[in-house]
């Protein structure tokens, strides 16, 4: 019963596993695909109302979610500019309100924030990954242990090391062994893969957030550029 238990939790644990792995697996293979379109619409389109509707259609591009974030703020600092300035008896300027240092510097501590978020649901669950590449192991290491117990115990029993006596303890021994790698092997290649992804992905959303605040800066701090916002 022993030697069943161990093998069941590890197979609990490579299920688990494998589920994670492939379901990151087509996660981050969709991002990928859903941000090349969404950079490919953010780069030939000059009104940035467009690029967002079509943002809010990409439901697992990070970027496009960072876009989202930045419009909002961008579009929030314009209409409290806009506010401020008809409390001062100001004639909103027909091309759109500026932005100062400060609702830049606003903007970007939101992109970063944005980009925390984004980290964090595409890192869910795998340190269920890396628990199971490191404990899976030692589980089937206990296995082992238990079935060269058990066949210690035969021979105790049979007074003789007759191999009827220690093969079932052995061979308990070696399955538990070999499954504890078998969980383990792939946990650990999937964890090393998808962490890698989750690393590029963290890289191209620093770049996509530079390039936004420089966008910002560009076009709604100076005299009116090419993009507009409505």
């Amino acid at each position: 019963m022993m030697a069943k238990g161990v093998l069941l939790i590890l197979l609990i644990f490579s299920i688990t596993s494998w589920a994670i792995m492939l379901n990151k697996f087509f996660v981050y293979r969709s991002a990928r695909n859903e941000d090349s379109k969404f950079l490919e619409v953010f780069s030939k389109t000059e009104n940035l109302t467009q690029i967002y509707n079509f943002a809010k259609e990409l439901r697992l591009s990070p970027l496009a979610r960072l876009f989202l974030t930045g419009y909002r703020e961008l579009y929030l600092f314009q209409e409290m500019a806009k506010d401020d300035r008809k409390k001062h008896g100001e004639v909103p300027l027909p091309s759109g309100e500026k932005l100062t240092e400060r609702d830049i510097k606003g903007i970007s501590l939101a992109l970063n924030k944005a980009i925390n978020r984004e980290v964090a649901r595409f890192s869910r669950r795998l340190e269920f990954l890396a628990t199971t590449g490191s404990t899976t192991p030692f589980i089937g290491l206990f296995g082992t242990v238990w079935g060269i117990m058990h066949s210690f115990r035969s021979i105790g029993i049979q007074g003789t090391a007759s191999i009827g006596g220690v093969a079932p303890g052995i061979a308990e021994a070696l399955i538990a062994t070999a499954a504890g790698l078998v969980a383990a092997i792939p946990a650990v290649i999937f964890f090393n893969y998808l962490n890698n992804k989750v690393f590029l992905l963290t890289s191209t959303m620093d770049d996509f957030c530079q390039d936004f605040v420089y966008l910002a800066e560009k076009n709604f701090t100076a005299i009116s550029g090419k993009r507009k916002i409505i």
